[in-house]
């Protein structure tokens, strides 16, 4: 297949959303300007891509040729040799991103992320495995220069977490982490262990893009809003003010709660964002399971 055509493509509209941003009135419509930043993202990505592959398959082509013009056991016939293996490795890599780029993005791929852990089957050793997990998944932001922030938790006794839920913002932050979603094994002789006997623990994870205003209605008659005093660490501000926030929705049952902040409007704030991921989530997979519902063939008519 030749990728020429729409790596160009890819190029054209590149330089069609970098003029477009570049615009006088770029910003005067804000949600156009995001969209358009989130498309110039991939574009870039895109692009740099394109150029990477045309140009490992040109040195492949004239590595190839050097090749046959050498003797295999001569010097440069041994460095064609090993480049040639190293760009056809390569060619192989870039054509997979560039397959990717093609196919249509899931609109939720460039929206930030919230993540919810929690322990499941094993006790303390499960809590310390969530504690790993969120240490894993931290230094993954951190090395693809995204930022995090928790939003609340519940510390277990020897260091882990029962649960923690922290939001990650960034580039491409769903399409990286969504595969994430689902519940995590992992067998090793724990801390808790004093004869050296293997456990299996579980934990669950829960990735959520995070939902906007005008992607899931909530009804402020619908929200039972608790305020209370913030409990664990987290120093004077925190804990001697009733800033931490529970809101509970009525008409699916579901509890959100964030006590990170100082501030109690802050903490709504992202408690409601959460609380509107989670219906996202919800609307999403029963829209899904509606499409995927297999039709019901017309049966036979049974003669009375």
């Amino acid at each position: 297949m030749d990728l020429r055509p729409q790596i160009e493509k890819f190029s054209r509209r590149f330089a069609e959303v970098e003029a477009a941003l570049s615009a006088p009135n770029a910003f005067d419509n804000p949600q156009r300007a995001q969209e358009l930043s989130r498309e110039y993202a991939r574009l870039k990505e895109l692009t740099a891509q394109g150029a990477a592959y045309l140009k490992a398959t040109g040195d492949l082509t004239d590595n190839r040729v050097m090749l046959k013009g050498e003797s295999a056991d001569s010097e440069l016939g041994r460095m064609a040799k090993e480049e040639i293996a190293r760009l056809e490795a390569e060619e192989k890599r870039l054509l997979q991103e560039i397959h990717r780029g093609i196919l249509p993005p899931d609109p939720a791929d460039s929206r930030n992320t919230i993540v919810e852990i929690r322990a499941g089957a094993g006790g303390q050793e499960s809590a310390l495995f969530s504690a790993d997990l969120y240490r894993m998944y931290t230094r993954y932001a951190e090395k693809r220069g995204w930022k995090f922030e928790d939003i609340d938790s519940s510390p277990s006794d020897l260091g882990g977490f029962k649960e923690i839920v922290f939001e990650i913002t960034g580039t491409d932050v769903y399409k990286r982490l969504k595969y994430e979603s689902g519940v995590h094994r992992v067998q090793r002789v724990p801390a808790t262990e004093a004869q050296g006997r293997i456990h299996t623990s579980t934990c669950t994870v829960a990735v959520l893009p995070e939902a906007e205003e005008v992607d899931v209605e909530i009804k402020p008659e619908d929200l039972d809003i608790t305020r209370c005093r913030a409990s664990g660490p987290g120093g004077q501000g925190v804990n001697t003010t009733d800033s931490a926030v529970q809101i509970i929705h009525r008409p699916t049952g579901l509890i959100v709660r964030c006590a990170d902040q100082r501030s109690q409007q802050k903490n709504k704030a992202r408690a409601l964002t959460v609380l509107r991921s989670r219906l996202l989530e919800r609307k999403v997979a029963e829209e899904k399971r509606q499409i995927c519902r297999p039709t019901q063939s017309p049966g036979r008519h049974r003669r009375t």
